[in-house]
């Protein structure tokens, strides 16, 4: 019910709440120094080392070994010397032993069926066996090896602006993917006894060395990732010598690995806007019946990358077009066997170009010559310019819808992750968000422009609701070490990737926080930034405190759950009685009345006044709502003293509503409140979450409007990730939930396969 009055100003009583949420991250964020500024900017004594690398490399085809040497030529480029240096050991994990096996967290009912104790009983001969390290001249080095950690002691300390250069030579079993899983291994294709090799992780690299923490030598448990210093590489393949080979930088001996056909294609392909075959599926299958015991060595350079990775196989399809970034020519290639067809053939290639130009426009113009994804079951993994990519169809050709959007997400993001980390070079084994969940956040831009309405699994508020309700005992903060995290997807993909979403659409809007995202990139690409950098950054490039934001979604593990309490709605007393007491006399017809009232009208047949005359006095007889001429010579008085803008304020009918919010989940976040007015029009209107600032648990809010609204909602754009919709609207709105009685059956094929199904009873 609407209230009349007469003041239009009043004051909230006051209160001393915590101002926490709002509090600063001075306390959080490290001390701004040489190295790194305030503003989130490498400092004038920016510094990051870096290793180079030459590798000889060869796979035995028949035993699944690969054996290799490498010269590493290491330069610091930091103010200090160093005694000894750190080299990762990433296959180690797959040693008997190794910690990643011991402190998996296992229960009984873990082991369903006898495949599961196979799995677990299953032996593996993993891990890297180092054969020698000697310096350059020859000398051997010593070296002590922990877990997936070599330390390499040196005689001398490595003195600031000066380089070593050393060698090692080692082997290991390529692990199957199939039966020990892995980023990267082997898997094996029973029905033409062929092998794909999808290879990463394969040598010791070089650790990074930095101003943040020395050396990051945290063991590799399997999901902090990769931290690593870029350089050059020159890398020699041997490899059977039908097989095809790709790899991160440019091939430099095309001529010698590849036919006068091949080679044709492969320049037809750098001027393409299709994809273009270079090596096509029948030729692919030609020499999976017919292998050569022969070897072949491809040779690949890389300038100012993080990593090294290839594939092999004589199964691979080849395809290659080009994608223009900038005025700059990139080669996007796929590589993938029979098994990916029709999906691979249609779709891969035309993929990474867009991804690669799409990638460029938010973060930075892609950099390198190549962009390359390859196929390989179940797999998602990304190196500098190449990844290896999961999305296999039934083996009839068809496939499911979600396969299909499967297989498009997997390669826009492996793709996409040569921006994050490849180049905006985070430490992976630390922050998974700052590659994962930047990435996915840009992953959803790019899938928006591939498809209007594309499905995405990860970036829009709402989609993360379901998770930030949950249980907070299984729900950590953003900023937790990778291999300590609860819901690893949730957290380190899909709610930083909806914080930024959240950012750009809310929060800064778009202008201000792209600008302020590419700053972002540009700063740091082929550098190694931290969590602060990025924070400080989006700050400083945008004039917006975000020091709550940050607290709240990448420090806390509180939900959005902003309810809409109470509605009071409120008109301005004209004081004009022919108004006033027409309103009056109507909301007095029109209250509720007692139950009695209407049974005494017919059950009781006259009462005594109305028997008896005499009884009614002054007051029985007096009409309230009748104007008379006092009441209009008082209104006529009361208008002299009043000003031109306050009579016109009177007369403007304004509708006053006092809404009333209470902050249920936790974690403060804007007002987005759309109104629908009397004559179904509707407003939206956007408070910042500042109201928040002093009142952190309830807040209300005065809205002055022009006509009589009939409804209020809370976040009608599902953009806060707001857990509970039921309490947002005024009048309250009760969502009503579908069941099914009878529950469909499932047929066991998939919608393709139903169509042919249908084509084929069509034909009969």
């Amino acid at each position: 019910m609407k209230q009349l009055f007469t003041v239009l100003f009043v004051g909230l009583a006051s209160s001393v709440i915590s101002q926490s949420k709002f509090a600063q991250l001075d306390t959080e964020l490290p001390t701004p120094n040489e190295y790194r500024t305030a503003a989130g900017a490498p400092g004038h004594n920016y510094y990051q080392q870096k290793a180079d690398y030459k590798m000889q490399i060869r796979i035995d085809d028949e035993t699944q070994k690969l054996s290799g040497e490498e010269t590493i030529t290491y330069t610091n480029n930091s103010p200090d010397k160093l005694e000894y240096l750190w080299l990762q050991l990433d296959q180690n994990i797959y040693d008997v032993n190794s910690d990643t096996k011991l402190i998996e967290v296992e229960k009984m009912e873990d082991f369903k069926n006898i495949g599961d104790v196979k799995k677990k009983l299953f032996y593996y001969d993993g891990g890297f066996k180092v054969e020698s390290i000697t310096s350059a001249s020859g000398q051997k080095m010593s070296y002590a090896i922990n877990k997936t950690m070599m330390r390499i002691n040196l005689d001398k300390p490595l003195l600031p602006k000066t380089s070593i250069s050393f060698k090692i030579k080692w082997w290991y079993n390529i692990n199957d993917r199939m039966a020990v899983g892995g980023r990267s291994g082997y898997e094996f294709f029973e029905k033409d006894k062929n092998y794909l090799y999808t290879v990463a992780q394969f040598f010791p690299r070089m650790c990074v060395y930095n101003d943040v923490e020395g050396w990051q030598n945290k063991q590799f448990l399997g999901r902090g990732e990769f931290t690593l210093p870029f350089g050059d590489y020159e890398v020699s393949i041997s490899v059977p010598s039908d097989h095809i080979v790709g790899a991160t930088g440019e091939l430099q001996n095309g001529s010698a690995v590849l036919s006068a056909e091949q080679r044709k294609r492969f320049e037809q392909a750098k001027a393409a806007t299709q994809p273009v075959l270079i090596v096509t599926q029948s030729e692919a299958e030609a020499k999976e019946n017919k292998r050569e015991k022969s070897y072949k060595t491809w040779t690949f350079k890389a300038t100012n990358v993080r990593d090294f990775a290839f594939a092999s196989s004589r199964k691979f399809i080849w395809d290659a077009q080009s994608v223009k970034v900038n005025g700059k020519n990139i080669l996007a290639m796929s590589y993938y066997p029979k098994e990916g067809n029709p999906l691979w053939e249609r779709y891969s290639t035309k993929l990474v170009a867009h991804t690669i130009k799409t990638y460029s426009k938010y973060t930075v113009d892609y950099p390198y010559p190549v962009a390359i994804s390859v196929h390989s079951k179940w797999i998602g993994m990304e190196y500098p310019m190449i990844c290896f990519n999961g999305g296999r169809p039934e083996e009839d050709g068809t496939y499911t819808e979600r396969e299909k959007y499967g297989m498009w997400g997997v390669i826009i993001h492996e793709v996409g992750h040569n921006f994050f980390p490849m180049i905006i070079n985070s430490d992976e084994r630390q922050w998974t968000w700052m590659d994962e969940g930047l990435n996915t956040f840009v992953q959803y831009l790019t899938e928006q422009e591939w498809e209007r309405d594309y499905p995405s699994s990860r970036g829009p508020a709402y989609l993360i609701a379901d998770y930030m309700r949950g249980d907070k005992k299984f729900i950590s903060p953003i900023m937790t070490n990778s291999e300590s995290i609860f819901q690893f997807g949730n957290n380190a993909y899909g709610k930083p990737a909806t914080a930024l979403n959240i950012l750009r659409e809310t929060i800064m809007g778009r202008e201000l926080f792209d600008y302020a995202f590419k700053t972002y990139c540009e700063r740091w690409k082929f550098k190694h930034p931290t969590p602060a950098d990025f924070f400080r950054t989006m700050e400083d490039a945008s004039a917006v405190d975000l020091d709550w934001f940050w607290r709240g979604w990448f420090y806390g593990n509180e939900h959005v759950d902003i309810s809409l309490e109470n509605v009071k709605w409120f008109q301005l007393n004209t004081m004009d009685p022919t108004i006033e007491k027409a309103i009056d006399e109507s909301e007095e017809r029109s209250k509720d009345k007692f139950i009695g009232e209407g049974r005494n009208k017919s059950s009781i047949k006259q009462t005594i006044n109305e028997a008896d005359p005499a009884i009614d006095d002054f007051y029985a007889k007096r009409n309230i709502y009748k104007v008379d001429a006092l009441d209009v010579k008082e209104y006529e008085e009361f208008q002299k003293k009043l000003s031109d803008e306050e009579k016109k304020l009177l007369s403007a009918n304004k509708q006053f509503y006092e809404l009333s919010f209470s902050n249920l989940g936790g974690l403060v976040m804007p007002l987005i409140i759309e109104v629908t007015y009397i004559d179904n029009s509707t407003e939206v209107i956007r408070i910042p979450a500042e109201i928040w600032r002093q009142y952190e648990d309830k807040v209300s809010k005065v809205l002055i409007l022009n006509k009589e609204a009939i409804s209020f909602r809370l976040d009608p754009f599902l953009e806060t990730a707001d857990t509970d919709l039921d309490n947002n609207s005024w009048p309250k709105r009760v969502q009503p939930t579908r069941y099914e009685l009878f529950k469909q059956k499932q047929t066991g094929e998939n919608p393709m396969q139903r169509q042919k199904r249908l084509e084929e009873l069509q034909g009969q």
